[in-house]
């Protein structure tokens, strides 16, 4: 059985230190985007910390045909949703004609559904960050293939710059992303995946309902300090 009220106080004192990190960095106009659901209860508890605006960007990925563990792209959210095709896996697994841009479109539907159910009839430019500083938070456990897709995605909404923020990543992440962001903050890399896994072993994935929640509480929570 999971004891949810030492996950809870792991999580909050993870955040905090994350916040502390982040607060010493001189930021101008910042915003915390949380990359996954996962993630969203870390950025939740830093900006009520920092009494910075909360953000979520959905990913949704274009699967391989006939391989659906597999992707060969990614769909983000955004002012503009954009598409990132990855070149050498559409080399590798030959899609046919029309098939990107057909799952292209229906993952444009699934993230419609997703955001008006995370955000109900908001206003587009809410997710505009042109010009900010964005601290991009993830729990450690995304694909490094979703990390690049969203900083990727952030660099063409043309961010001041990108912050990185996760409790732990593997050395190899940090290598693949370090040219990419303008820092990483990350409290802990493990040696190797088995490790990266041991430190979540028996938590709880974060649910669409409690993302929900937290989304809600964090506006909120934005309109009684602003």
């Amino acid at each position: 059985m999971i004891d949810r009220s030492r996950e809870d106080h792991n999580r909050s004192e993870t955040a905090r230190q994350l916040a502390e990190a982040v607060e010493g960095g001189h930021l101008t106009n910042p915003v915390l985007v949380a990359l996954s659901n996962d993630g969203l209860p870390f950025a939740f508890e830093m900006a009520q910390r920092l009494g910075l605006p909360l953000d979520f960007l959905i990913i949704q990925e274009i699967a391989a045909p006939g391989d659906p563990h597999h992707s060969i792209g990614m769909v983000i959210d955004g002012p503009e949703p954009h598409t990132i095709v990855d070149e050498s896996a559409a080399r590798r697994y030959r899609p046919p004609p029309g098939y990107i841009d057909a799952e292209r479109h229906h993952q444009l539907a699934e993230i419609e559904r997703r955001h008006r159910m995370y955000f109900g009839e908001d206003n587009p430019e809410d997710h505009d960050h042109k010009g900010r500083d964005v601290i991009l938070v993830d729990d450690g456990r995304a694909p490094a293939a979703s990390l690049q897709s969203a900083i990727q995605a952030l660099r063409h909404m043309q961010v001041a710059s990108i912050r990185l923020a996760m409790p732990f990543t593997r050395g190899e992440v940090m290598d693949t992303l370090g040219s990419e962001v303008d820092d990483i903050i990350c409290l802990s890399s493990p040696d190797s995946r088995s490790e990266a896994d041991a430190a979540y072993a028996g938590s709880e994935s974060t649910t669409d309902q409690e993302a929900v929640r937290l989304l809600r509480e964090a506006r909120k929570l934005g309109r009684m300090l602003h």
